[in-house]
């Protein structure tokens, strides 16, 4: 919601730097062990590509159906990981497999223009869904390849690195906040707060389980975020869209589930 007032690449500096701060407090108030280098620059390098695909993400909601955005982003985000996964850890169950086909499905059905013609801004949305999604799954990569270090400081080191790309963007790109206030800024704070709280949280659900596994079930947002669209946004979607939407949803319980 926040990306329809206010200028993507700020809400997005903004939430990571929240989250930033809220790493390193928890890296230095509970006295964590510094990862090695190499851990630290797998989480660094996933810190990239979480905030290219954040970027994406907010730019694609602010422009796009958020009910059409989402599932695309999450179902990339869980497939590409999974197919990773099989080639580190052994091939996925039937159940998980049957997930990966519907998860195709349902991108050719979300990328159909249903009852109206396709826009300039749907076909953009489409394009940086798509971009977020493999940034997401580029993340997850990236943050598993760090192993099994510090939760906390690795958390941090890719928040930094995010940091200070955004705000090479945001300097680089002349963006300034709206006019009439930045009620914008503390909405960022909280979703900043959350996101750097399930960041944590994948990490160490990557480093107790299998990554397809981890990662699929980390992508479930697109249910809260379509049921949120309809109710505060009012979206409508065509039958297809909301056949595609259900297909998403139902890929990623298979292969969370298998």
């Amino acid at each position: 919601m926040t990306t329809r007032r206010a200028p993507a690449f700020l809400v997005v500096l903004a939430a990571q730097a929240v989250g930033l701060v809220g790493a390193l407090a928890v890296s230095l108030g509970t006295a964590q062990v510094v990862p090695g280098a190499e851990s630290l620059a797998w989480a660094a390098a996933a810190g990239l590509a979480g905030i290219t695909a954040l970027a994406a993400f907010y730019q694609a909601l602010a422009i796009g159906r958020m009910g059409v955005v989402a599932p695309v982003a999450g179902v990339l985000g869980a497939s590409i990981p999974v197919v990773i996964g099989v080639a580190s850890q052994g091939l996925p169950s039937a159940l998980q497999a049957i997930g990966i086909v519907l998860a195709v499905v349902s991108v050719a059905l979300v990328s159909r223009p249903g009852d109206q013609p396709a826009g300039a801004n749907d076909r953009r949305a489409l394009a940086l869904a798509v971009v977020a999604g493999v940034g997401f799954a580029m993340f997850i990569t990236f943050m598993d390849r760090a192993g099994d270090a510090s939760v906390p400081w690795l958390v941090s080191a890719s928040r930094a690195s995010a940091v200070g790309l955004m705000a090479v963007v945001v300097l680089a790109t002349r963006t300034r906040p709206p006019a009439g206030g930045r009620p914008w800024l503390g909405i960022a704070a909280i979703a900043g707060a959350f996101d750097v709280m399930g960041n944590g949280l994948f990490v160490a659900a990557a480093q107790t389980g299998r990554l397809d596994v981890a990662a699929v079930t980390s992508s479930l947002y697109p249910i809260t975020t379509v049921i949120l669209a309809r109710i505060l946004l009012g979206e409508r979607f065509a039958h297809v869209h909301i056949i595609g939407i259900v297909v998403a949803t139902a890929a990623i319980v298979c292969i969370a589930v298998g």
